[in-house]
This record gives C-alpha cells, sequence and structure tokens, in this order.
C-alpha cells in the first residue's frame, strides 16, 4: 500500500514527511505521488537533498564486496589438525564417546565453511546484477514526472539525435526511428545509472513513452531479451555487440516486446 502524503498546517510538504518518506524514495518502493513530492522536495531543499545522497552512499556501501569478511587461508587447515588432535586424543576411548562428536562437529564445522564462502558471492553478485533494475525504473518515473527532464535532445530526426550523444558518451549508441512500425524516435537525453554515463532514447507510441537505456558492457556473447515487471512497468534488457539495452515502459508486454525486436533487427 502506498503511503499517504502528510503536509504541514500550511499545506507544503515538509522536511520532517520528506524523511519519513526518503528511505522508500531510496529503494524504489513508493507511488507515483509520493514519489514525485519528495524529488519537488529534494530540489528545493539542501538539507533533504544532502539526506537523500548520504542515503544513496550507504546503499552503494552496503554492496560492496568489500567489507564481506573473508576466511583467513589458514582457518581450512587449523581446523582439519583440530579433529585429527581430537581423534588421536580419543582413540583409547570406547567406541562411543564425546571426543568422536566433538571431531565430527569440527568436520562438520569446516565443511560449512567451505559451502558457505562458495555460496555469499553468489548472493552479492545476484544483489549488483539487479541493482540497475531499481536504478532504471526510478529515472523512468523521474522522466515522466519532472518538467523538461524527458529530453535534453527533442528530435524524431536519428541523424539529430546520434550526433547529439558525440561529446556526451564515451560510446556511440545505436539510433534508429521506428515510426512507421508506430514507434516514433522521441528525442534523447544523458543519464547517470550503475555508476556510468548512460544514453537514453525516447520512444513514443500513441499516449505512451519508452525509455531505452544504453551503456557499454563488458559480456562479448549476445544475451536473449529478458522480461519482467516492476511498480506497474514492464521492462525488458539484453546484451548485444558490446552494449547493454534496457527498455522500460507502461506499454502491454507484447508491444513492448515489440519494440525489442525492433531495435534487436536494426542492428
Amino acid at each position: 500500500m502506498n503511503a499517504i502524503i502528510n503536509y504541514g498546517s500550511s499545506g507544503e510538504f515538509s522536511c520532517q514527511r520528506a524523511g519519513q518518506l526518503i528511505h522508500g524514495y531510496v529503494d524504489s518502493e513508493l507511488g507515483s505521488l509520493e514519489t514525485l513530492e519528495v524529488e519537488k522536495h529534494i530540489e528545493q531543499c539542501e538539507g533533504c537533498r544532502l539526506d537523500y545522497r548520504n542515503q544513496i552512499k550507504l546503499r552503494s556501501s552496503l554492496k560492496d564486496t568489500s567489507f564481506h569478511y573473508q576466511a583467513p587461508a589458514n582457518l581450512k587447515r587449523r581446523l582439519r589438525l583440530l579433529a585429527q588432535k581430537e581423534v588421536r586424543a580419543e582413540t583409547t576411548q570406547p567406541l562411543f564417546s564425546w571426543g568422536w562428536v566433538i571431531a565430527g562437529a569440527s568436520l562438520v564445522l569446516l565443511l560449512g565453511v567451505g559451502v558457505l564462502w562458495s555460496v555469499v558471492p553468489r548472493f552479492i553478485r545476484t544483489s549488483t546484477e539487479d541493482q540497475p533494475l531499481q536504478e532504471i525504473v526510478a529515472n523512468h518515473i523521474r522522466s515522466l514526472q519532472m518538467t523538461n527532464h524527458l529530453t535534453d535532445v527533442l528530435s524524431s530526426d536519428q541523424h539529430t539525435v546520434k550526433p547529439w550523444f558525440n561529446d556526451k558518451a564515451d560510446f556511440s549508441p545505436p539510433v534508429r526511428d521506428f515510426a512507421e512500425q508506430d514507434f516514433r524516435l522521441y528525442g534523447g537525453r544523458v543519464e547517470y545509472l550503475n555508476n556510468r554515463t548512460v544514453a537514453t532514447l525516447i520512444y513514443q507510441r500513441h499516449l505512451h513513452y519508452i525509455n531505452l537505456f544504453i551503456w557499454p558492457t563488458e559480456q562479448a556473447q549476445v544475451t536473449r531479451e529478458v522480461s519482467t515487471q516492476c511498480q506497474g512497468y514492464n521492462v525488458s534488457h539484453w546484451t548485444a555487440s558490446g552494449l547493454n539495452f534496457w527498455a522500460i515502459s507502461d506499454l502491454n508486454s507484447v508491444e513492448l516486446h515489440e519494440f525489442v525486436r525492433l531495435v534487436q533487427q536494426a542492428r
């Protein structure tokens, strides 16, 4: 359930209320109205803007793998020696003794540590891979709701939009117009997502807009389209020709897939 906006006696959105919603805003958990109100307030209030930036830094820091404790290299050897010592000490004892229990527990601990340090990095990688989705949804919402934020260059001419990125990005994004298929190129802008500059193309279909985010990837192979939903928006992403592609819109999944197919075939 979306949070209810509380206002002060003057009717203005208060810093206190912004402080209550800032965590939900950073995690993209607010509804459209709350998101817009928080963003308007952050633009006008230096204190709340600083609080927002600190929350973003904290969130990024928690995902830094350097904060995860690495087991000492000699831990396995020490546990093995401990287990062997317990076994030797109990060789003269009856078959069933606490020494065997301790030795068994040590071996279980050894195996558990090994499994833990092999599984934890997988969760870390998954969290890192999911991070762009939240940023992309937040930027899509912001582009639709903030005045004059949808485009930096407004043009349906691909020969105008593509050169516009030349001195703004360190790569050349592919720009195509699909007006004949009812996906008209609307313009472009530059965003900063996933810790790097991202070229963003905007397309229009009837009254709906599509944000297509593009940035380089280290993956050499082409990956298939993966689709999901987040906060009521359909999202598709794939990689091709050394580039990441993320498309998001409130179009239905069939129409968004049709758009993705056009982009992929145009390359």
